[in-house]
C-alpha cells in the first residue's frame, strides 16, 4: 500500500494523473447582457436582453450555472407597430425590450422587461418556463432597469431608475401599479459609493434578500474608471440604505446574487468586449459582517470552482439543415428575426430541406430589409456558412450571408442588368461600401465568414465558393465595431430583400456554425 501511495504521489508530481477541469470565465463567450437569474431547486434559469429581436427574451437553463441552453422566449412580438416591423422606414435598432428581471412566486414564473418602443413595462407569467403558455401584461410609463421584488409578505415592487433610484408597488399579480400606490425615491444617489464625478448613473438594479436583509445591486462608471459594482444593503426595502463599492475590475459589472443548492454563492455580471459583444462572467461571493464580497481579493477569476464549460453549440447557437420532422418547430430556438418578421414571406416547408427567404416589397437598404434570419456571433473566433439556391431571383434581388450591426459586412449575390453577380459590402465606415463584385455564372453558391474576436481583434473576413469545397476570400476584411446604436454583439444573417420587382426567392440550404476558423483560409 505504501509503494501504491508512493507511486501515486510521483504520477500526481509529474502531471500523469488528469486534474479535474474547472469552468473559466467568461462563462459565455457570447452576446448575453443584462442577465437575472433565479434557482429553482436544483435548476437555474437566466433571461437576457435581446432588443431589437423576435422572438425576445430569452430563457436559457443551467444546472451548474457554466454551460447554458436555450429553452423558451417571453415573447414571440412585443407589438405591432412600424418601429418594430421595419415598416415605413422606421426601426428600433438598439431599443425594443431592454433589462429583464427574472423571478419565481408560489408556483408562477415571472419575466419583466421594459421598452423605450413603446414606453410600457411588460410582465409576462408563466407556470412551466420552459414550455409555456406565457400570459403578458403591460402597462404605462416603461420603468428603467427595474427589479421586480416579491416581499415575505407577498407585497410586490418595482425597483428602477438611474442615479436616483425609486419604489412602486405593483398588485399582488404584478399586472400594474397598485391603485393608490405612490412612488418614492428609496437611495437619492446611488452612484456615491463610486466617487463624485459619474459618468453613468447607478442603473440596472436587482434586488434581493438574504437573512432579512435588503441587498441592491447596481452597474455605475466613473468618470476616468471603469465600470463598477455599487451595492447598497438595508433593513427595510424603503431604506435607509448605506453603499460601498463591490467590485472594480476589467469592467466587469452588472448583475446580481445566486446561491447554489450546497450553499455557495456567486454573482453573475457581465464585461463589454468588443464587437462580440457583452459576454457573462461568474464572481465567487463570500459574505463579510453581512456584506456580500465579490472576487478573489477583489479580482475576477480566470478559473471558477465549477464544472467545466460546455461549448455554445448548440445550446446557445447551432447549425441548422432546415429539415424539419413531423411536429418540429419551424425554427429552433437559436434562431431571431431582426425585428419582427413578415410570417407569409418565409417557410422551411415549401422547398423541403431549405430556408426560403421570399421578397414581398421594395427596400433601399440592408438594415430596412425585413426577414434577416440571426444568430450570434461566439468567441473566442468563430465561422458562419451557408449554401443558397438562387435560381429564382428577379432583378434587383440581393440574398447571402451578413455579419449583422451597424457597421455591418455582407457578401451575397445581387442580380443585375438580367446578370448574377457574387459582391461583397463593407460598412465599417458606417456607410455602406461595395468592395468587390465577380460574376456568377451559375445558380448555387457558398458563402462564409469567419469572426476573429481574440483579445478584441474584432476582424472579420467573407470568403465565396462554387464548390463548397475551395474558398476565395472577396473584399477586405471587415473591422468590425460595437456601436451603442444598435447596442448589440455581431450576429450572423441569413437575408434577402428586393430592391426593383417583388416576387423572387433565395433558398438556404443550411447554415453552419463552428467556433475555431481554418487557418489556411
Amino acid at each position: 500500500m505504501n509503494k501504491f501511495l508512493v507511486v501515486l504521489f510521483l504520477l500526481v508530481s509529474l502531471g500523469v494523473v488528469a486534474q479535474t477541469k474547472q469552468a473559466h470565465n467568461p462563462i459565455l463567450f457570447a452576446d448575453v447582457p443584462d442577465m437575472a437569474i433565479l434557482r429553482v431547486g436544483n435548476t437555474y434559469y437566466m433571461s437576457s436582453t435581446t432588443m431589437h429581436m423576435s422572438p425576445g427574451v430569452p430563457i436559457m437553463k443551467s444546472t451548474d450555472l457554466v454551460s447554458w441552453q436555450l429553452v423558451s422566449y417571453a415573447y414571440q412580438t412585443l407589438a405591432d407597430m412600424d418601429e418594430l416591423n421595419l415598416t415605413n422606414g422606421k426601426s428600433t435598432y438598439g431599443r425594443g425590450s431592454w433589462a429583464s428581471s427574472l423571478r419565481y412566486h408560489k408556483g408562477t414564473y415571472y419575466v419583466t422587461t421594459f421598452a423605450q418602443t413603446t414606453g410600457k413595462t411588460y410582465v409576462f407569467t408563466t407556470k412551466d418556463i420552459e414550455k409555456g403558455p406565457w400570459k403578458v401584461a403591460s402597462f404605462a410609463p416603461s420603468y428603467h432597469d427595474h427589479s421586480l421584488f416579491f416581499d415575505d409578505d407577498d407585497r410586490v415592487y418595482l425597483l428602477y431608475g438611474g442615479g436616483k433610484l425609486r419604489l412602486v408597488e405593483l398588485n399582488a399579480d404584478a399586472s400594474g401599479v397598485k391603485p393608490g400606490t405612490t412612488e418614492q425615491v428609496v437611495i437619492e444617489n446611488a452612484s456615491a459609493p463610486a466617487g463624485e464625478t459619474i459618468g453613468l448613473p447607478s442603473e440596472g438594479s436587482q434586488l434581493f434578500k438574504v437573512n432579512g436583509k435588503y441587498y441592491l445591486f447596481n452597474i455605475t462608471w466613473p468618470k476616468g474608471g471603469m465600470r463598477t459594482v455599487v451595492i447598497h444593503r438595508a433593513d427595510k426595502i424603503t431604506g435607509p440604505y448605506e453603499g460601498r463599492v463591490g467590485l472594480q475590475d476589467l469592467g466587469v459589472a452588472q448583475g446580481g446574487l445566486i446561491d447554489t443548492p450546497d450553499g455557495k454563492w456567486y454573482s453573475y455580471l457581465f464585461r463589454d468586449f468588443g464587437a462580440v459583444g457583452r459576454i457573462p462572467y461568474l464572481v465567487p461571493v463570500k459574505w463579510e459582517n453581512g456584506w456580500p464580497v465579490l472576487g478573489d481579493n477583489g479580482k475576477v477569476p480566470e478559473v471558477l470552482d465549477l464544472p467545466a464549460n460546455k461549448s455554445l453549440i448548440p445550446g446557445i447557437v447551432a447549425s441548422d439543415d432546415f429539415t424539419r420532422k413531423k411536429g418540429e418547430p419551424a425554427l429552433p430556438l437559436v434562431w431571431q428575426w431582426n425585428h419582427n418578421p413578415d410570417n407569409t414571406l418565409w417557410s422551411v416547408t415549401e422547398h423541403n430541406g431549405y430556408l426560403r427567404l421570399k421578397t414581398g416589397r421594395i427596400d433601399s437598404s440592408f438594415l430596412l430589409a425585413r426577414n434577416t434570419l440571426t444568430q450570434r456571433t461566439i468567441g473566442p473566433e468563430c465561422a458562419g456558412s451557408t449554401k443558397v439556391d438562387v435560381t429564382q431571383m428577379r432583378e434587383g434581388d440581393f440574398a447571402g450571408l451578413s455579419l449583422l450591426q451597424k457597421n455591418y459586412g455582407l457578401v451575397g449575390v445581387r442580380v443585375k442588368d438580367g446578370k448574377k453577380e457574387i459582391v461583397m459590402i463593407n460598412a465599417e465606415s458606417g456607410k455602406p461600401v461595395e468592395q468587390q463584385s465577380i460574376p456568377l455564372l451559375q445558380n448555387t453558391i457558398y458563402l462564409k465568414a469567419n469572426c476573429n474576436f481574440i483579445n478584441m481583434t474584432d476582424s472579420a473576413q467573407f470568403y465565396y465558393s462554387l464548390d463548397g469545397k475551395l474558398w476565395k476570400k472577396i473584399g477586405q476584411p471587415l473591422k468590425m465595431k460595437y456601436t451603442l446604436p444598435h447596442f448589440m454583439g455581431y450576429r450572423f444573417g441569413l437575408f434577402n430583400y428586393a430592391t426593383r420587382t417583388t416576387g423572387g426567392y433565395a433558398d438556404f440550404d443550411y447554415f453552419h456554425i463552428e467556433n475555431h476558423i481554418e487557418k489556411k483560409n
